[in-house]
C-alpha cells in the first residue's frame, strides 16, 4: 500500500506499508531518495549491497542506482524523492 503525501515539482514524499516478505523489485530511479523506516524492519539492497534497517534508520537511495526493498518484518516507511 502507498500514498503520496506530496507531489510537487521539486518532488514528492509517499507513504509505504508492507506485509512481511512483500516490497519493491529491484528498480531505478532518476532522482535521490531518502528512505526512512518509520515501523518495523527492511532490508534494502542498493547497488548490489545490502543494508538491514529497523525503526528509525534512513538510506540514500542514490539516481541511477539499482535498489530493492524487502520487508523482513511487517514495516512503513516513508519515502523522499528529491527532482530539482
Amino acid at each position: 500500500m502507498s500514498r503520496t503525501i506530496i507531489n510537487r515539482k521539486a518532488g514528492t514524499i509517499t507513504l509505504f506499508a508492507f506485509d512481511e516478505e512483500e516490497g519493491l523489485s529491484e528498480h531505478t530511479a532518476p532522482y535521490d531518495a531518502l528512505l526512512h523506516v518509520l515501523e518495523g524492519m527492511a532490508e534494502v539492497t542498493v547497488s548490489g549491497e545490502r543494508s538491514d534497517l529497523k525503526e528509525g534508520e534512513a538510506i540514500i537511495l542514490p539516481a541511477g542506482s539499482p535498489h530493492a526493498v524487502r520487508g523482513t518484518k511487517r514495516f512503513k516507511m516513508l519515502l523522499t524523492m528529491i527532482r530539482e
